[in-house]
């Protein structure tokens, strides 16, 4: 829900910004290694920011995959460690008992 919140209010911010650089009529040219192009201030700003913030996005689930894998797998040792402790704790309390049985008789 907090992700949602937060890409609701970089959208909102965006669109605000595009409202208001669409009265910015300033015309700039942008070179390329090939060509050259002339395209409206507000347009290139909003192109730049909205690759931005793609790419920064799409670093950020990477990022957050690898810790959602690293956790999985600490879970997955934890689990194995876990029920290797139980399975060690029930021989003992079973060596125990024998022993007790064992004394009694």
């Amino acid at each position: 829900m907090k992700s949602f919140i937060i890409a609701f209010l970089v959208a909102a911010f965006f669109f605000l910004a595009l409202i208001f650089g669409a009265r910015n009529e300033q015309v700039v040219t942008i070179s390329y290694f090939v060509a050259q192009g002339e395209f409206r201030l507000p347009v290139v700003l909003a192109f730049v920011f909205l690759a931005g913030f793609l790419v920064s996005w799409i670093f950020a689930m990477y990022h957050i995959a690898g810790l959602k894998l690293s956790l999985r797998r600490a879970n997955k040792k934890l689990a194995v460690y876990e029920d290797k402790q139980a399975a060690q704790e029930q021989s003992k309390s079973m060596a125990i008992r024998s022993t007790e049985k064992e004394v009694d008789a």
